[in-house]
C-alpha cells in the first residue's frame, strides 16, 4: 500500500522563548544547515546564538502568530486536508524540525498499512538545508525504525511547467490590484559554500555570474540556478519586461558570504534610487511563515518606507490554494499509477 508524507520546515510549539530556543537548537545544530565541524557548531549555536537569539525570535513570532498557532503549521495542515480530499492515497504531514517529527509522520502512515512512501519536501528548489536534510533524515529513520518501508522522494519541482503555471497564476492574482513599478523575487538565502558543496561536478559552480546560465548537470542540485530559473520562467509567463523584475536572497546568518544580492539591502537601494512602488514575491516558500510575514512584510516594508518608498506589496505564498493542492494530488496519483521517475521526475 502506498502513502505520502508532506514535509515542511517546522515551527516552535509556541512563542515562549524556551520553545523557540528548543526549536532553534534542533534547527541550527543540523549539520546541513550550519555545515561546520560539530565542535564549532556547538560553540557557535549553543555558546553564542542561543544566548541571544531566542528572545528576539520569540518577539518576531509573536508578531505573526495566529490564534490557531504557527502560520506555517496551520497552512500546512490546511494544505494536507485539501490534498487528502483529492486523492485516495493516505497523506500524512510532518516537519523537519519541531514536535511534528518525521518519525511521527512515517509511523502514522505505517499504522494505516502503508509499505511504500513518497516524501514530498515542500520546497520547489533543491538545497542542502531543505530538501537534502529531509531525505537524509528520512533514510536514517527508515533504517532504524522502518526497515520494511520503501521510500522515494519527489525531486525539486521548480521547473515543472504545471508548477510554474500555478505559481504564476498565484502571483498574477496577488499583483492584480497592486500598484507597482518593480517585482522583487526574494528567495531564502544559503551560504555560498553550500552551492559549491552541492556541485556534483566539483568544478562548475563558481558563482561568477555565468555558471548558472551555462548548461551543466550541476544545475540539478544548484539552488542558485534553480532560483534564478524560477524567476526567469515566471517572468516569461507573466510577460514582465526586462528591468522591471529582479532576484534577491534573504535571511543570512553569520559572517560568511551568502548568496547575493541581499533582499534587505536591495529594498533599501531601490528606495534610495527612487523606486516608489515595490512588489515582493517569495517563491522559495510554499507556506507563509516568519520569513515572509515578519522579515519581508514587516521589516522589509519598514526599510522601504524609511528610504522614501511608498507602496509595498507582498504577494502571499501558495499556501493552501486549491490549484496547488490539486497539483500535488495529481503528482501523487501519477506516482500511485506509475514509476516516480517516469511520472513526475
Amino acid at each position: 500500500m502506498k502513502g505520502v508524507l508532506l514535509v515542511n520546515l517546522g515551527s516552535p510549539d509556541s512563542t515562549n522563548p524556551k520553545d523557540v530556543k528548543k526549536y532553534l537548537d534542533e534547527f541550527l545544530m543540523d549539520p546541513r544547515v550550519i555545515d561546520v565541524p560539530r565542535w564549532a557548531r556547538i560553540l557557535l549555536v549553543r555558546g553564542i546564538i542561543l544566548n541571544t537569539r531566542p528572545k528576539k525570535s520569540a518577539a518576531a513570532y509573536q508578531k505573526i502568530w495566529w490564534e490557531e498557532g504557527s502560520p506555517l503549521i496551520v497552512l500546512s495542515e490546511r494544505l494536507q486536508d485539501k490534498v487528502k480530499q483529492k486523492t485516495t492515497v493516505p497523506v500524512a504531514l510532518a516537519m523537519r524540525y519541531g514536535s511534528m517529527t518525521l518519525q511521527k509522520g512515517l509511523q502514522e502512515l505505517v499504522d494505516q498499512g502503508v509499505t511504500e512512501v513518497l516524501t514530498i519536501p515542500l520546497y520547489p528548489q533543491f538545497a542542502m538545508a531543505t530538501t537534502e536534510t529531509i531525505d537524509v533524515k528520512v533514510e536514517e529513520l527508515r533504517k532504524e525504525f522502518f526497515p520494511q518501508l520503501e521510500v522515494s522522494s519527489l525531486p525539486a519541482f521548480y521547473k515543472k511547467p504545471e508548477y510554474i503555471d500555478v505559481l504564476s497564476r498565484s502571483i498574477a492574482e496577488g499583483l492584480e490590484n497592486a500598484d507597482y513599478e518593480h517585482v522583487l523575487f526574494s528567495y531564502h538565502g544559503v551560504p555560498e559554500r553550500h552551492i559549491r558543496k552541492s556541485d556534483i561536478t566539483k568544478s562548475h559552480c563558481k558563482i561568477d555570474g555565468s555558471c548558472c546560465v551555462t548548461a551543466s548537470e550541476a544545475h540539478k542540485y544548484c539552488y542558485r540556478h534553480q532560483c534564478l530559473d524560477t524567476t526567469r520562467m515566471v517572468a516569461e509567463k507573466l510577460n514582465l519586461k526586462e528591468g522591471t523584475f529582479s532576484t534577491s536572497f534573504q535571511s543570512r546568518l553569520g559572517f560568511d558570504p551568502w548568496l547575493q544580492p541581499y533582499t534587505d539591502r536591495t529594498i533599501e537601494r531601490m528606495g534610495l534610487a527612487g523606486t516608489k512602488k515595490l512588489a515582493i514575491v517569495t517563491p522559495a516558500f510554499v507556506s507563509d511563515c516568519l520569513e515572509t510575514l515578519e522579515e519581508i512584510a514587516m521589516e522589509g516594508e519598514e526599510i522601504f518606507h524609511e528610504v522614501g518608498g511608498k507602496d509595498f506589496t507582498v504577494v502571499p505564498c501558495l499556501n493552501d490554494r486549491d490549484d496547488f493542492a490539486q497539483l500535488l494530488a495529481d503528482w501523487i496519483d501519477q506516482w500511485r499509477l506509475k514509476d516516480l521517475k517516469t511520472a513526475i521526475a
